[in-house]
């Protein structure tokens, strides 16, 4: 038999490995940043030897998160461009909707930000996401639909805080939500009066 087709298996499950790695650092990592490399192995169903083989050590486990997270943050802002033809509070709902299905990615990557990868990387890999909410909430200050007592990065800020935060009850079984709840508060904490807040979610929803 010749080698190459021999390989090609060990390729791709060697792909299968680091994804499920991945994915289970993700999981683990959201209920323990201290969780250890080997319980991680434990919990992936590989043995330490092939972490590592992918992994050389904790950092650079991060790292690829980082580096995971910041492709989906990109690809999922892309797909939203067209957000800044639309009347600012549409798009700040749209927004908050495409974010909150890679919120346990956010989320990972703040809490991460206090462990491991340092802030300044953090802050980095967020960068697009935090830049284009800013000039959400700017738009909707200049048109009159958003409140301007804070300034729109400090606002943006806190609105990140809090849907942080929801995230977090909802992963603690505190809250049930889907996105449209968050993306409501959102548009209520921006300003907006709460029964147009909520036909402006249905709407971005629909």
């Amino acid at each position: 038999m010749p080698k190459p087709a021999a390989r090609e298996p060990l390729r791709s499950n060697a792909r299968s490995n680091r994804a499920r790695i991945l994915a289970t650092a993700r999981r683990e990592l959201g209920r323990d940043p201290d969780v250890t490399l080997e319980e991680l192995a434990r919990a992936a169903g590989v043995v330490r030897r092939t972490l590592f083989g992918h992994f050389p050590g904790r950092a650079a486990l991060l790292e690829a998160l980082a580096e995971e997270a910041s492709e989906v943050l990109k690809a999922t802002l892309e797909d939203g461009a067209h957000r800044s033809e639309e009347p600012a509070e549409r798009a700040l709902a749209r927004f908050t909707l495409s974010m909150w299905a890679v919120g346990d990615r956010y989320r990972l990557l703040l809490s991460l930000a206090r462990h491991d990868l340092g802030t300044e990387r953090v802050a980095e890999v967020l960068a697009p996401a935090r830049h284009e909410a800013t000039a959400i909430l700017e738009r909707g200050q200049r048109d009159g639909v958003f409140h301007t007592h804070l300034p729109a990065d400090v606002l943006s800020a806190g609105l990140e805080a809090m849907t942080v935060a929801l995230l977090e009850q909802v992963n603690t079984g505190a809250l049930a939500d889907d996105g449209t709840r968050t993306a409501v508060a959102m548009l209520i904490a921006a300003g907006v009066p709460r029964e147009r807040a909520h036909g402006v979610v249905a709407d971005a929803a629909g």
